[in-house]
């Protein structure tokens, strides 16, 4: 996976690795409501669900 361009991809994915599910889910929430408003294209629910996809937990 080549750098996420979205801040937030990047915490995820940090939160992801340390093994923090709070943060991970809270990210995971505040994406889906930018795209679900519109206040957000779609590349950033891309790239997290890339990371998601790829990025093992507390790895």
């Amino acid at each position: 996976m080549s750098e996420p361009t979205h801040q937030s991809v990047r915490d995820y994915i940090a939160a992801k690795k340390a093994g923090d599910t709070a943060t991970t889910d809270r990210i995971v929430r505040e994406v889906i409501k930018r795209f679900e408003t519109r206040t957000t294209d779609g590349s950033e629910a891309g790239e997290l669900l890339v990371a998601t996809m790829t990025t093992r937990l507390g790895g």
